[in-house]
């Protein structure tokens, strides 16, 4: 199979699409709401550990916001990029694999 630039374009595009979606599903899933940390959750667990204090910027801080609020712009398109970057260099991993 011969490396073809419209399926690394997909990839990449694909890629750039799929983590800023994934990532408030994921922080989501984990227990962390708009109406904040779900109870018994492994957000629940995380702010547990903090030992009653959690400090502005933490972890547990950074994931509850993304939780209640989303990535923001900023974060979308570091996301986009990160995501597109990832895609791109698994398509080149792929391609290598297979000796081209």
């Amino acid at each position: 199979m011969s490396w073809n630039p419209y399926a690394t374009g997909a990839a990449v595009v694909l890629g750039a699409v799929a983590l800023p979606v994934a990532i408030p599903l994921a922080v989501g899933a984990a227990g962390f709401g708009a109406s904040g940390i779900v109870a018994g959750s492994w957000a629940a667990s995380l702010m547990a550990s903090y030992g009653g204090t959690v400090a502005a910027g933490s972890a547990c801080a950074v994931l509850q916001s993304v939780g209640a609020a989303g990535l923001g712009t900023t974060g979308g398109v570091i996301a986009a990029a990160v995501g597109g970057v990832t895609a791109k260099a698994a398509v080149a991993g792929a391609n290598a694999a297979n000796g081209e």
